[in-house]
C-alpha cells in the first residue's frame, strides 16, 4: 500500500510537471511551437512515457484545458460562497470568470496564439469535458449552499451558465459586469428565484 501510494504521488508529480512545462511552452511559442519531445526533455522523462500519459499532443492540450478549468472553478467556488443570495452569487462567479479569462496567459494563447485554431475546438465543439467539470462542481457547491433547490434544475442551470460564459470568453460581446448580470438573471429565473439581489443587512 505504501509503495502504491508513493508511486501514485510520483505519477501525479510527473503529470503536473509535464503540464506546467507544456503551459509555459504553449504561452511562449504557440501551439505549433509546442513539441512533446521538448516537454519530455524538460521533465526528464522519455517521449514514450509522455505519450503513455496523454496519448497525443491533442490529449496533452485537453489535459491542460481541464486543469485550467479546475483552477477557474476553485475561484468560482470562492465567489459563489461569498454572497448571500443566488443572484449575486451567480453574478459574482461569472464576473470573476470573465475577468480572469481576459488576464490568463494560457487561455489567451489557446484563444489567439499561433495555431490557436487547432485548440479552439476544446472550448467549442469538443468542450464537453470542460462543461461537465464546471457543471458538476458548480452544482455540488450550490446544493450544499442551497439544499432546497431541485438537483436536476441546478445541474441544468449550471450547464447553461457554463456554456454562456464559455461563449462570451471565446467571442466577447459585452463587459464582464453586463455578462454576469445577464447570466445570473437567466439561471435564477430558471430556478424560480428572485433575480434581484437581496438588500445588504
Amino acid at each position: 500500500m505504501v509503495t502504491r501510494s508513493l508511486a501514485e504521488r510520483t505519477h501525479r508529480l510527473m503529470r503536473d510537471e509535464a503540464l506546467d512545462v507544456a503551459a509555459r511552452l504553449l504561452v511562449t511559442g504557440g501551439w505549433r511551437g509546442l513539441r512533446l519531445q521538448d516537454v519530455a526533455d524538460r521533465v526528464g522523462i522519455s517521449r514514450q512515457t509522455l505519450y503513455n500519459e496523454f496519448s497525443s499532443k491533442q490529449g496533452l492540450a485537453g489535459a491542460l484545458v481541464l486543469r485550467l478549468t479546475e483552477q477557474f472553478l476553485d475561484s468560482v467556488e470562492v465567489a459563489l460562497g461569498g454572497e448571500r443570495d443566488l443572484y449575486t452569487a451567480w453574478a459574482a462567479a461569472v464576473r470573476m470568470t470573465v475577468r480572469r479569462a481576459g488576464d490568463d496567459p494560457l487561455l489567451r494563447a489557446i484563444l489567439t496564439g499561433h495555431g490557436s485554431e487547432e485548440l479552439l475546438p476544446l472550448l467549442t465543439t469538443q468542450s464537453e469535458p470542460v462543461v461537465q467539470a464546471a457543471r458538476d462542481r458548480a452544482s455540488a457547491f450550490l446544493l450544499r449552499r442551497w439544499p432546497d433547490l431541485d438537483p436536476r434544475d441546478v445541474a441544468t442551470a449550471s450547464e447553461v451558465a457554463t456554456r454562456l460564459a464559455i461563449s462570451h470568453v471565446v467571442t466577447p460581446l459585452h463587459d464582464a459586469s453586463t455578462v454576469a448580470e445577464q447570466i445570473a438573471t437567466v439561471v435564477t429565473r430558471f430556478l424560480g428565484q428572485d433575480p434581484e439581489p437581496c438588500p445588504a443587512a
